[in-house]
């Protein structure tokens, strides 16, 4: 890579995110992601400009301006429709040539995942994966990307202080979505999609979803999850009936995962999930560092175990001591009672 001088770095200014679309709306972690860069935008005295790829998506403008967009960067187009990677990314870097944002954010999901890295190469510029925390040096412009390292044992701050724009991409759940502001202005920018920019392309044939694997923990409110404590996949349909008691969503722990109990699709932590749930119960887990990266953020906890002396037990706002297996039920029977 070539390094930028320090009158090429003043070029480059605003945040953009990337905004996450499916069947033409806006997801969720594209709100939690402008939160996040109105903090950095307002450490540098520059925007928020939210850049929205897809078919049909021209109606989300507004709405990314009311959670705190100053700009929407547009391009509708029905050759857009599904997922892309390489056609979007050929647009992406086209656009950053023009336009020379700071920052690139986009969310840490399979989307972000595959067309992120994508455009940092062709841009020829830095890339921070699987970020849970971001942050401004407002002097320097440099992006603190903090994320966890050595199997979430410790948490990295990265720069990249020598090239521009910084990109990263975010965990979802991990920041908080601002309240959207309905008298909020901003502008809209619409550009074209090129032809060129499908030139000897992947052409998709068929979108379908497998059910198992797209659960959804990141936007269940309740979670019960399990681990070693559940001692087997009869102990998780145990999980299973109380969570349809109070319509939440089944979580794991890697270990239960790991035996083959539950699979991956319902891993909460470091290599599964993160999850922001109004409730969350754990149910036999112990609590290990990865696992708790993913759900600390949880409005209340709830510990169920046999030993008090695990981290779980003592990060939980609410600890219950006793065997899961009686505990449960008798949860679940007061429930009926109400």
């Amino acid at each position: 890579m070539i390094t930028l001088t320090e009158q090429e770095r003043s070029e480059y200014r605003n945040i953009w995110v990337l905004a996450e679309t499916q069947s033409g709306s806006i997801q969720p972690v594209t709100y939690e992601l402008v939160g996040a860069a109105r903090t950095l935008a307002d450490a540098r005295q520059s925007e928020v400009w939210a850049v929205v790829l897809g078919s049909g998506v021209a109606g989300q403008a507004e709405t990314l301006v009311a959670y705190g967009a100053d700009t929407v960067l547009l391009v509708d187009d029905a050759r857009l429709a599904g997922f892309c990677d390489e056609a979007e990314a050929r647009v992406l870097v086209r656009l950053i040539k023009k336009y020379k944002p700071e920052v690139v954010v986009g969310a840490a999901t399979f989307r972000g995942r595959a067309l992120i890295p994508r455009v940092a190469v062709m841009a020829n510029c830095g890339l921070t994966a699987d970020c849970t925390g971001l942050a401004m040096d407002s002097e320097t412009g440099d992006l603190l990307q903090t994320r966890p390292a050595f199997g979430g044992n410790i948490m990295a701050t990265i720069r990249c202080s020598n090239h521009r724009p910084q990109m990263a991409t975010v965990r979802p759940r991990v920041m908080k979505a601002p309240v959207p502001d309905e008298n909020r202005t901003g502008r809209v920018l619409v550009e074209s999609m090129l032809d060129t920019d499908l030139d000897k392309m992947k052409k998709i044939l068929q979108i379908f979803h497998n059910k198992e694997a797209a659960v959804n923990l990141s936007d269940a409110r309740i979670i019960i999850s399990g681990g070693r404590g559940m001692k087997g996949r009869e102990g998780f349909d145990l999980l299973r009936r109380f969570a349809a008691k109070v319509g939440g969503a089944v979580g794991a722990s890697r270990a239960a995962v790991d035996a083959g109990w539950i699979p991956y699709a319902h891993q909460v932590g470091q290599t599964g999930q993160t999850v922001q749930s109004t409730l969350y119960i754990a149910c036999g887990i112990s609590g290990q560092i990865q696992h708790l990266v993913g759900m600390q953020h949880c409005d209340m906890i709830v510990a169920i175990d046999k030993n008090p002396d695990t981290p779980m037990m003592q990060m939980a706002d609410i600890a219950i001591q006793g065997d899961l297996f009686e505990i449960i039920p008798e949860i679940m029977n007061e429930i009926t009672k109400l």
